[in-house]
């Protein structure tokens, strides 16, 4: 999520034709009863499950830091194909069962291992500073129970877990803005920090996500949170000035054939990016523009591969017109034969 004033909205959807057969002139929103957002979404015995925020008219004041984003509650959605309705299956947490929770249950995600489903979920702590909690179920819908703590050495926002070839999962995570990022740069927190570093740090490299491998019970890190390094064609790190590549939050991975696809917002530019490396640590070569802005100011995706073809879940406000109250779309992402991916219009 994004958490700057609301700018104009991006211009009107253009037609596109996909292909392959997925093709609609403008993709509907696939859940229509409430607004949703930051779609996650996941295959899971061969159907799609899609976790995303739950955005709420809250009539809390709009600010830098997000303040008007207050939801309270995730609900999960299913769908039997791509082309099928999106189920929904009703609340699968609250913040009120969330023992150490404030407010604010933003972007979250989910995984699976051996027989458990894992809802992985960022909301701030009674003092107010984003932590990052798991929940447990033996259904991909949930009900989720939350753990009675936030996963220690967690902090911001997005999490996003991927669990590799050889079973081993790693969460990506973080945020600037709203999300705090910034106020861990020196690896303490720093509440001073409302936006970004601050004049002076334009030429440095941007901050950058957190990557952690998670132990085997998928409820705790493995080691300390690394820096995800993203790099130029050259090999340079990309710097805090450079907009329109840098990351700011939203992180997802996947991964084609041996080379693994780091994607993320650029936040404040609108643009979903993407970067590839031959590691789930990176580092990542930043490699092009996935999708160009949406109609909001908000950004977030996730990207998977089901029955042979690839999609990008994603959101909008064409339900609404509001940016903190959004609609979640689904359009399938195309690939080059090099494996390079075409950027779509929305």
């Amino acid at each position: 999520m994004v958490y700057k004033s609301i700018l104009p909205l991006a211009v009107a959807f253009c037609c596109a034709s996909l292909q392959n057969g997925f093709a609609q002139s403008k993709p509907q929103p696939l859940v229509k009863e409430i607004y949703t957002a930051d779609p996650s979404a996941h295959v899971f015995n061969g159907k799609i499950y899609i976790y995303p925020s739950h955005d709420i008219e809250a009539n809390v004041a709009e600010d830098d830091e997000g303040g008007h984003f207050n939801m309270r509650d995730y609900h999960v959605f299913s769908m039997d194909d791509i082309n099928a309705p999106a189920k929904d299956h009703g609340v699968a947490l609250d913040v009120k069962d969330i023992p150490w929770a404030g407010r604010q249950l933003w972007a979250p995600d989910a995984a699976y291992k051996n027989g458990t489903y894992y809802l992985y979920f960022p909301v701030k702590d009674k003092k107010d500073v984003f932590r990052i909690g798991v929940a447990t179920s033996k259904s991909p819908t949930g009900p989720f129970k939350p753990a009675a703590n936030p996963i220690a050495g967690s902090y911001s926002i997005d999490p996003a877990v991927f669990t590799d070839k050889d079973g081993k999962a790693y969460m990506y995570f973080g945020g600037i803005w709203g999300g705090q990022l910034q106020r861990w740069h020196t690896g303490k927190y720093d509440a001073s920090l409302k936006t970004d570093l601050g004049k002076g740090h334009e030429n440095e490299p941007a901050l950058s996500a957190k990557v952690a491998r998670m132990k085997d019970n998928m409820q705790a890190f493995d080691e300390a949170p690394k820096d995800v390094q993203l790099l130029d064609e050259n090999g340079t790190p990309l710097l805090a000035k450079d907009a329109d590549r840098r990351f700011f939050e939203g992180a997802w991975m996947h991964r084609l054939g041996d080379k693994y696809y780091f994607s993320y917002s650029t936040g404040d530019t609108h643009l979903l990016a993407y970067a590839v490396g031959d590691s789930p640590y990176g580092p990542f070569t930043y490699k092009g523009v996935i999708m160009k802005p949406v109609s909001g100011w908000t950004t977030h995706h996730s990207i998977i591969e089901f029955k042979g073809k690839w999609y990008i879940f994603y959101h909008d406000v064409e339900l609404s017109g509001k940016t903190h109250l959004r609609n979640i779309k689904v359009r399938e992402l195309v690939r080059e034969k090099d494996g390079s991916i075409q950027t779509i219009e929305p």
